[in-house]
């Protein structure tokens, strides 16, 4: 009698190892993540890559209940953090922070060592933030229209600054340049706050720049604010029209969500879009957002994946129209 129940159990038991052997991915969604996980930011501390890194480090750390622990790899536009994401073992234990740059960078480099859209598997997007295009105080123009006939008016004579080349701000402003037919003189600076310095100086006359970084220039009197790069007016800036309104079609933003290296199992990413859609819907994080001057983006994996293709190309036809090359 024993003998017999010995015999059906380890019949039992090697029937679920066979199933198991044949089909384990199911479990990995219910056992992920059993370890800490890298977010990789590939911009170096204080940014805000960076800053948007932390918050989701922190709110995967709490949401999913592993230390997600962020590793500041910066470097070339970003391009440096990426490859070592794309470079490592598509586990589910090496994310990246992905952003606008990603997609221009594709444009924008000609020898990088990996591509983007087939590398890094989209898993979802987080947040879009709209820029403000502001004006030193000593420029006529206080309206879209005005500054666009002044532009014509005085080609080449007009200092585009930004925080880099490359950057969504610079890239912004070539798409305005491109769509509203204008001839502005880039200048790059090396972040945004000795570009605002020089603006607010006089030294360069207008600049694109995300509205959290901005508002406070704005609210001082210290720039001018012409109009705001999003759809919709900005809750920041209630009172400055969308660019859209004079120059039709134009809509710019800088955006964040997860990456993972080509290869990671679906089921891991489908556990991460989960748990990024349900921290997205917390009335804590929106309010965090919100003061970051951003909007939540939850989503599919492949609404991430159709966002970044439809802003590959995009940005690609601005980089080709610009001719801008990496600094």
């Amino acid at each position: 009698m024993s003998s017999t129940i010995t015999r059906r159990r380890l019949l039992g038991a090697a029937g679920a190892a066979a199933v198991l052997a044949i089909n384990p991915r199911p479990l990995l969604a219910q056992t992920y993540p059993n370890r800490p996980v890298r977010l990789v930011a590939p911009f170096a501390a204080g940014g805000p890559t960076d800053i948007v890194a932390r918050l989701t480090g922190q709110w995967l750390s709490e949401r999913l209940g592993q230390q997600f622990v962020i590793e500041n790899r910066p470097g070339a536009g970003g391009t440096v953090g990426t490859e070592a994401v794309v470079r490592a073992a598509p586990d589910g234990y090496t994310l990246l922070q992905v952003a606008a740059y990603n997609v221009v960078n594709a444009a924008l480099y000609d020898n990088l060592n990996f591509n983007f859209a087939r590398d890094i598997t989209p898993v979802a997007s987080m947040m879009s933030v709209p820029l403000v295009m502001v004006v030193s105080p000593s420029l006529p123009a206080k309206t879209i229209p005005e500054f666009i006939a002044y532009a014509k008016a005085n080609p080449g004579k007009i200092s585009m600054a930004s925080s880099g080349i490359g950057a969504t701000p610079h890239i912004s402003g070539e798409l305005f340049k491109m769509m509203a037919g204008v001839d502005l003189v880039h200048v790059p600076y090396r972040g945004a706050g000795p570009a605002f310095a020089d603006l607010i100086g006089g030294q360069v006359q207008m600049m694109f720049d995300f509205i959290p970084s901005s508002v406070e220039y704005v609210r001082s009197g210290k720039l001018r604010a012409l109009g705001v790069t999003s759809t919709t007016r900005a809750a920041a800036l209630p009172d400055v029209a969308p660019i859209r309104e004079f120059v039709p079609g134009y809509e710019a933003s800088g955006w964040f969500g997860l990456g993972a290296p080509k290869g990671t199992p679906s089921e891991i990413v489908d556990a991460l879009n989960k748990a990024m859609n349900a921290i997205l819907s917390d009335d804590k994080v929106k309010a965090r957002l919100a003061d970051l001057g951003g909007t939540p983006l939850a989503g599919s994996t492949a609404d991430f994946g159709k966002l970044i293709a439809v802003e590959s190309e995009k940005w690609a036809k601005v980089v080709k129209f610009s001719g801008v090359k990496p600094g």
